[in-house]
């Protein structure tokens, strides 16, 4: 009876100890929130690295370094309180001047760092208080993303001179404030590092993580990376292609989904090709594509349908209704008949062919493809569509290509390298329609990808679009503080965006995590980049322990 009733009051609790191995392709380079450039690099940095805030896997940001902050009324002044007892994992405190040293080597330009954007004329200063002002040359809504980057410790870096940053010991042994601190590194033969060893930080300023040891290993490539999960030299794995985790799921494997805030659509150049001026053919190339069918064919069911340039669930309320979409998980199937999808399929083309055929557009036997006379003569709808040679890409461009075609259009497929896409197609602009991504973050801005300012090289306007409503909405919605107004001025522009159509907006891929059961606490939520994953890290345990329900943490 006693040894029942000492059950009944007793609540299980995490643990600390434990440890979890988990692979990752390409070894890092800059451990560092200044210089981190792939996704390794971003991994380590966020695991050994804190910002003023912290990003939440719900989308909200805490307090992390910073014990508050406060917002001037007219939008421009951010003024941060250090928490007293924030160390580095040397010991060293965290202090006014760290933040100060940080922020002004992401402005250095000879530095070039990737962040130095996000604060290109936003002057920092601390006053008597030691706290930390930013002014803000103009109101700007999203801003406090920018206060997560990564502080460095001024006392190790400030005799580092700017030519020099890059070449740093710091960059691949870090030493910074975040949830866990180098222990170990592991090189092979010529150097380069195999594995890092991660341990708790005891003085982390959320609380010591429960994970005893977390240890990373690099791959070169997903085959490679795959493999080591499956002879279960690493326990998680993420980022993996839809075909490896169709795979997993139906092996039974745990896999995590959350919807990455890309967006990939076929962006139209109404300036090279004259055929995308017509609206009618933008509308019908429109409505002619199955999204399902690519998300079943092409994604394995691991990504969601969009119709618009800002994916799913990107706001914490998911306001935006013309956005919002069912979640496909990893156990959902497709389930409708062939037949069905065949008619489905088919009903799509005969639409799309009724709005050509109603604008004046005809099938030219002697071509083969739709036709319509201009005033230069007979305009006929063929036109090349460019990608990246990347196997998703490459399939979903040759489905886009067989339905347009079923149209009675004419379409070429461009297959590029990445760097070569970027370099020579992307930025002088030089394409009829590109399918593409475009990263969306967590503060959604979108004035970069759709302001008219935005349409050249190094702006990321690709489909050179130019619409004087938009550029307004977008210029307000940046500067509006209030979520509920800015919302409002978005839904406005989606308005805009649908009318004009300067895109077929296809999908928001998944990001796959595969890792152990054993592994809980682990909130994946919003994730904008795979890093991401490690948000709530702190939180994440193996082991557990049994303790009387007054002693249990509330």
């Amino acid at each position: 009876m006693l040894v029942e009733i000492n059950k009944n009051l007793l609540v299980e609790i995490p643990a600390h100890g434990g440890k979890i191995t988990e692979g990752i392709i390409g070894a890092p380079r800059f451990i560092n929130p200044l210089l981190a450039i792939g996704d390794t690099d971003r991994d380590l940095t966020l695991l050994t690295y804190s910002g003023l805030l912290r990003a939440q896997p719900s989308g909200t940001l805490i307090p992390d370094l910073a014990e508050n902050y406060e917002i001037s009324p007219d939008g421009r002044t951010y003024t941060f309180t250090l928490r007293s007892d924030a160390t580095f994992h040397d010991g060293t405190s965290v202090t006014a001047d760290d933040v100060i040293f940080t922020i002004t080597k992401a402005q250095d330009a000879a530095l070039k760092s990737p962040k130095r954007a996000n604060w290109d004329g936003i002057a920092v200063t601390k006053n008597e208080r030691q706290q930390i002002l930013f002014t803000l040359p103009q109101p700007y809504s999203p801003f406090l993303e920018n206060a997560t980057i990564g502080i460095l410790p001024k006392h190790l870096w400030k005799d580092v001179d700017t030519e020099q940053f890059s070449f740093s010991a710091y960059n691949t042994r870090p030493i910074g404030s975040g949830p866990f601190r180098v222990s170990k590194i592991n090189r092979d033969s010529s150097g380069i590092p195999e594995s890092y060893t991660l341990v708790p930080f005891k003085n982390y300023i959320l609380g010591r993580p429960y994970i005893g040891s977390l240890v990373l290993k690099f791959y070169p490539n997903e085959e490679e990376l795959v493999t080591a999960y499956r002879h279960e030299s690493v326990q998680s794995i993420n980022s993996v292609s839809p075909a490896f985790a169709q795979k997993f799921a139906e092996d039974g494997e745990r896999l995590e989904l959350s919807p990455l805030p890309r967006v990939f659509a076929v962006f139209f150049n109404q300036n090279q090709s004259q055929v995308f001026t017509y609206e009618e053919v933008r509308k019908a190339l429109n409505v002619a594509i199955d999204k399902d069918r690519i998300i079943k064919d092409i994604l394995s069911g691991y990504g969601v349908p969009i119709d618009g340039p800002i994916p799913p669930g990107l706001l914490p309320d998911d306001s935006l209704s013309k956005n919002n979409f069912p979640r496909t998980t990893q156990n959902e199937k497709f389930t409708l008949a062939t037949s069905t999808e065949n008619a489905e399929k088919d009903a799509r083309i005969e639409e799309a062919q009724k709005i050509l055929l109603s604008a004046g557009w005809k099938f030219n036997e002697e071509l083969g493809i739709m036709a319509k006379k201009s005033s230069k003569g007979s305009l006929a709808l063929s036109f090349s569509l460019a990608t990246s040679n990347a196997p998703e890409l490459k399939a979903a461009a040759q489905n886009l290509k067989e339905t347009w075609e079923k149209l009675g259009a004419h379409v070429e497929i461009k297959i590029f390298e990445t760097g070569d896409l970027n370099q020579n197609v992307i930025r002088p602009r030089k394409f009829d329609a590109l399918l593409f991504g475009e990263v969306i973050g967590r503060d959604l801005d979108l004035f970069a990808f759709w302001h008219s300012s935005q349409m050249s090289d190094p702006g990321l306007n690709i489909a050179q679009y130019a619409n004087i409503t938009s550029d307004k909405l977008l210029e307000e919605a940046r500067t509006i503080g209030d979520q509920t107004e800015r919302i409002k001025k978005y839904n406005a522009f989606l308005d805009e965006i649908e009318s004009d159509r300067p895109a077929v907006f296809l999908y928001s891929p998944d990001f796959i995590y595969v890792l152990p059961r054993s592994l809980r606490g682990l909130v994946l939520g919003k994730v904008t980049t795979p890093s991401e994953r490690f948000l709530s890290v702190y939180n994440w345990y193996l082991e557990t322990e049994r303790v009387w329900q007054f002693f249990a943490p509330k």
